[in-house]
């Protein structure tokens, strides 16, 4: 599996340690930055993974920014992009399960290096359900993006 990454300054030191574990566990990491500690803004961040996702060069991906909430709303105005916040394992693989969630979305001061692991095991392990109950909301949503995709930003 394909997992693009990135991550603003806040995030930094947790998609290092992040890259590191993915790598072990034998996925190929595509790193998107930051690279280093100077200020940078996380919807350049949540961009480029969400491209990379779009584009087919990666079959999921991670964005860390402070919280994760700036970076989680910044990816889902990416279309096609089913990003989620998630800071417990069960949320982390039920999105995957239920909603196909395909970016995991993490807050760099919000939680450690041992939770990180945790949820990227839950997330990565995890497998859409194609139960049709799912497939069924997963359409809503999509119809709801595109019917709202190309009018005016407020």
């Amino acid at each position: 599996m394909r997992i693009a990454i990135g991550a603003d300054h806040a995030g930094l030191e947790l998609k290092e340690q992040v890259k590191q574990a993915l790598s072990a566990w034998g996925y190929q990491v595509i790193d998107l930055g930051t690279f280093n500690t100077d200020p940078v803004d996380y919807p350049d961040y949540a961009e480029a993974v969400s491209v990379a996702l779009r584009e087919g060069r990666a079959d999921r991906g991670v964005v860390i920014c402070g919280s994760g909430v700036g970076a989680s709303v910044a990816a889902n105005k990416i279309p096609g992009i089913r990003a989620g916040l998630c800071h417990d394992t069960y949320s982390a693989h039920q999105g995957v399960e239920h909603d196909d969630m395909n970016l995991l979305v993490l807050g760099g001061r919000v939680i450690g290096v041992e939770t990180a692991h945790e949820l990227l095991r839950a997330y990565v392990g995890a497998h859409f359900s194609g139960e049709e109950r799912h497939q069924r909301r997963l359409a809503k949503v999509n119809a709801l993006e595109a019917r709202y995709t190309g009018l005016p930003q407020s």
